[in-house]
């Protein structure tokens, strides 16, 4: 069975490597969220953003940030591993900077969000796989990514008391 989870990531610069994790169907995640309904959620309130991702992150039993080169420094990622550390929730990173996107290939590596925020001990896993010239080889990634993300996702670490 698939482990439920919320996906944190920073839409603008990652969606199309978030839909190839959601592509690899080991986990479920939060609904499909499109360009359309993230506008609609985005240019609301900061109260009602954080209502959102409260209620989107509640019944999840993890929280996995996809990290790219940005994700780090976005206000609503820290928002959510925040909120995921009070909540208890188990959590990790999983690096997607080596996955294709749908306007180039490979991105560069972001920095750890959790070190930004002070936080030590949260996993981070990396997929990235390299070709015999040392260039990210993207396809490899996504197949490396397929074949240890639902292991990883069962590392996640929770806030103790």
């Amino acid at each position: 069975m698939a482990k439920s989870v919320f996906y944190s990531f920073h839409y603008d610069n990652d969606v199309y490597r978030v839909q190839l994790v959601r592509q690899i169907d080991a986990l479920t995640g939060a609904p499909e969220i499109t360009g359309q309904n993230w506008e609609e959620v985005r240019f609301k309130t900061e109260a009602a953003i954080q209502n959102w991702i409260d209620k989107e992150m509640n019944y999840k039993k993890a929280v996995i940030v996809l990290i790219g080169r940005r994700t780090a420094k976005r206000q609503y990622v820290q928002y959510e591993v925040e909120r995921a550390w009070s909540m208890k929730k188990p959590l990790l990173g999983v690096r997607i900077h080596g996955l294709a996107s749908l306007s180039d290939g490979p991105d560069s590596a972001g920095d750890d969000p959790f070190t930004a925020l002070g936080m030590t001990g949260v996993p981070v896993f990396d997929p990235t796989q390299k070709d015999c010239y040392g260039r990210i080889d993207t396809k490899a990634t996504f197949n490396e990514l397929r074949r240890q993300l639902p292991y990883w996702a069962e590392q996640g670490v929770v806030r103790w008391p």
